[in-house]
């Protein structure tokens, strides 16, 4: 078993720590994980197996914004740009509908579905993006 996994977090496996009680929390990716615990700076993602586990610069809980921006800026990217996006497109589409005299609920329903397809896909392309450039940068 490799004690370092892709994301430079330190493997544990279950055999040397069974159970770890630390404070369960939804603040992060699970990437597969069965729960997400936090303590202090240190995150863990606990799978079947094994914990991952890596000590992030802020902590999640107490400054979110300094922690998106710091140690996950994938997140952050993502949810700016799928909702600028989702915005523009939406308001684009609920004009563009009520010009052709179509009625307000219709122009409205539209402009959602419209919004939230362009803000779904404009977050994953970013996240995509965001991710892979950071990878590169940190192995390279």
């Amino acid at each position: 078993m490799h004690y370092i996994d892709g994301e430079g977090s330190i493997i544990v496996p279950k055999s040397v720590r069974p159970i770890i009680h630390y404070k369960e929390t939804s603040l992060s990716n699970m990437n597969g994980a069965k729960r997400l615990l936090h303590y202090g700076n240190l995150h863990i993602r606990e799978y079947n197996d094994y914990y991952a586990v890596h000590r992030d610069k802020i902590d999640p809980r107490k400054i979110s914004l300094g922690h998106l921006s710091i140690d996950a800026p994938e997140h952050l990217a993502r949810t700016i740009s799928a909702a600028f996006s989702g915005y523009k497109v939406g308001q684009d589409v609920y004009h563009r509908i009520k010009a052709k005299g179509k009625n307000q609920r219709t122009a409205l329903y539209d402009a959602i579905l419209a919004g939230c397809l362009a803000g779904s896909t404009a977050g994953s392309v970013s996240s995509y993006i965001v991710t892979n450039t950071i990878r590169k940068n940190r192995s390279g």
